[in-house]
């Protein structure tokens, strides 16, 4: 036979039996009904769970860190690896090597051109001089067979032999000025070579481009990579923050800078200060455009919730990303953060 109404489950009948006990809880009560109803509020409010003031919204969420891929500029076999995983770097720490042995090869042959340019230049220099000293000399006679050319002295055949002579030395002379460039040129090509693989020398030491921890080592000594093949991963522990998602009603009374709390499920007895540094301009999870009231309350925007910098610094070898927890979020700026919700941060 089919039962029209079914047995009630267990947690039916736990409400109703709650019910039948409030219930009498009213009806035993004495006094007037205004201290009845009274009664009946702070029972419902023990009843109810504990939920956040109005002008308050909370989220979960998990404190991230931007990350740094620590990568080779060129190809090569890694030397050495100076670093672990969990190790605290400073910005410009050298974290791991290549080998340079081919590339030391390259710079002291750059070098010895270099010295044989400056050489070449010295020699020039001294040619230019000799072409000088011969220019001169050839003015010097072109003058003396003119006067006498003049005096009626000399022939015009030896007029001419000087004057071409003249000729002569003027253009040794450019020629000298000219391998003098050249070789001024060449220096500075030398020079530009060693300045190039000093560069590369550089480029094969990996630095940390900034302050924070190796959180993960990708390869070891002995390895050989290519060109931009990612050896360590830093952690940056100067910009640590926690993203949390949000309906449209609570992402749109947010402003950049709002005060937020997080309390971590690692540290729940402490609250963590945080600022707002980041609101979604376009929705997430649903469809970009929305028709009616209710898809839009469906809307989920993602805000990103900065930790103070010098809460970090003070706090550095504790902080530690992948910690979950609740993000608590003012939307009301004239409303005060209740007493649970006060910064309280370990001595």
């Amino acid at each position: 036979m089919t039962k029209l109404f079914p047995a009630p489950n267990r947690a039916s009948r736990r409400l109703r039996i709650a019910l039948f006990v409030l219930a009498g809880c009213l009806v035993v009560s004495a006094g007037p009904s205004a201290h009845a109803d009274d009664r009946f509020d702070k029972l419902v409010q023990k009843l109810r769970p504990n939920r956040l003031p109005d002008g308050f919204a909370s989220a979960n969420g998990r404190l991230e860190s931007e990350q740094v891929e620590i990568a080779t500029k060129l190809a090569g076999r890694i030397a050495e690896v100076l670093v672990k995983e969990g190790d605290e770097v400073e910005r410009g720490q050298v974290v791991a090597r290549m080998d340079v042995t081919d590339i030391q090869a390259q710079l002291r042959a750059a070098e010895a051109q270099e010295r044989r340019a400056v050489q070449s230049k010295t020699v020039a220099e001294a040619v230019v001089a000799q072409r000088e000293s011969e220019q001169k000399l050839a003015i010097q006679q072109l003058g003396r067979v003119e006067t006498l050319h003049e005096k009626g002295f000399a022939t015009a055949e030896a007029l001419d032999q000087r004057r071409s002579a003249q000729n002569v030395a003027d253009a040794a002379l450019n020629a000298a000025r000219a391998s003098l460039g050249d070789a001024g040129a060449a220096i500075d090509a030398a020079r530009a070579e060693v300045a190039r693989i000093k560069s590369v020398l550089d480029d094969m030491e990996l630095k940390a481009p900034r302050h924070g921890r190796i959180e993960y080592k990708l390869a070891q000594a002995g390895e050989v990579l290519g060109a931009g093949s990612r050896v360590l991963t830093l952690i940056d522990l100067t910009d640590v923050y926690m993203t949390v998602f949000v309906p449209s009603s609570v992402a749109a009374r947010l402003a950049y800078g709002d005060d937020a709390r997080l309390i971590l499920d690692a540290i729940p007895q402490y609250v963590v200060p945080a600022k707002v540094s980041f609101v979604a301009s376009e929705a997430q999870f649903t469809p970009k455009a929305v028709e009616t009231k209710e898809e839009r309350e469906k809307l989920m925007f993602r805000v990103k919730l900065t930790l103070p910098s010098d809460l970090l610094r003070k706090y550095e070898k504790e902080v530690k990303t992948g910690v979950r927890g609740m993000a608590y979020l003012r939307v009301d700026r004239d409303a005060k953060w209740p007493d649970k919700l006060q910064v309280k941060l370990p001595q």
